[in-house]
């Protein structure tokens, strides 16, 4: 995948994830408000209680009984009218007109508008599960990469050691046969990591443009056996360096090389087209000898004439 690519598709990914989760946290906390209120506004009812009567201890008498008329009788006119005016006023402005009582349930909240919480919840979750699989595609090729370096060292690359480290800044600064010398120390100090050796013949050929050298480099490089597809590769550029240097025989012996010790990579069938063989193309000594016919008699399959 290209990495392009691969940015436009994280920071999509990563936009639906975050917007629309935080769509859906808003949206779902909201609805749960609302169903709070209404669940307080059908419970408020029910919490409203009758005043109690006022107790009466034992022994005491009512002043309401038959000695409140002669306490009304000696109390100064001006209290009495009062006292009898004041719970009128109170009942005209508390009672209203049709004479019903005034005591109402609080309004029901409103209903907040109905989100679309499936949807949001659905690109919320289509985002992070594609932030995980492009996270598990990146992760399992790296880890991929790194165990093929790990396996196959001499194909990898000179990782955390020092006089590797300085060749490559070496070259870096341009002191290209400098980077090769030390180079070749490291590969004397480490003969089994031939990714020295590619490097040596790369500077060759494309920093100091000397494909001869690059081409006996590559020779060294092959006479130990690695991975199939990658020694066929390898063999194919050293056939495509000798191209550069008009060596036509060195390049078919190479060629036929590939094709006869690895048939079955891709750089041998790149081969055998340039050397214009058929794809069924048996190397010599890889085809099974035939076996001799018997000759023919009347007895039945399995049966061979008697001997005399």
């Amino acid at each position: 995948m290209q990495l392009g690519l691969k940015i436009v598709l994280y920071v999509i990914c990563a936009t639906l994830a975050v917007f629309f989760g935080l769509r859906f946290a808003h949206g779902f906390s909201a609805r749960m408000d609302a169903s709070a209120q209404r669940f307080d506004s059908l419970l408020a009812p029910a919490n409203v209680e009758a005043p109690a009567a006022e107790a009466v201890p034992n022994g005491a008498t009512d002043p309401r009984a038959d000695g409140g008329t002669n306490d009304a009788a000696e109390a100064p006119a001006g209290a009495v009218a009062s006292a009898t005016n004041a719970p009128a006023a109170m009942t005209e402005t508390n009672a209203p007109a049709g004479g019903q009582s005034t005591t109402t349930a609080p309004a029901p909240a409103a209903k907040p508008a109905r989100s679309s919480l499936g949807l949001d919840a659905a690109l919320a979750f289509a985002g992070v599960l594609g932030l995980a699989l492009l996270l598990a595609r990146d992760i399992s090729h790296y880890a991929a990469v790194r165990t093929h370096q790990f396996m196959y060292n001499e194909e990898g690359k000179g990782i955390g050691d020092p006089l590797y480290e300085q060749a490559e800044q070496t070259w870096a600064n341009g002191d290209h046969l400098e980077a090769v010398r030390l180079l070749r120390d490291y590969v004397a100090r480490n003969p089994r990591e031939l990714h020295a050796r590619l490097r040596i013949a790369e500077i060759y050929e494309k920093d100091l443009n000397n494909p001869l050298a690059a081409a006996l480099e590559y020779e060294e490089i092959l006479k130990t056996r690695f991975d199939p597809e990658r020694w066929g590769w390898s063999a194919i550029h050293l056939c495509n360096l000798y191209a550069r240097l008009n060596q036509e025989a060195k390049m078919d012996e190479w060629m036929h090389r590939i094709v006869n010790e690895f048939p079955q990579t891709a750089a041998a069938r790149k081969a055998r087209e340039k050397l214009g063989l058929p794809e069924d193309y048996q190397p010599p000594g890889n085809s099974a000898p035939a076996s001799p016919e018997e000759p023919a008699s009347g007895l039945p399959p399995g049966f061979r004439p008697k001997k005399g």
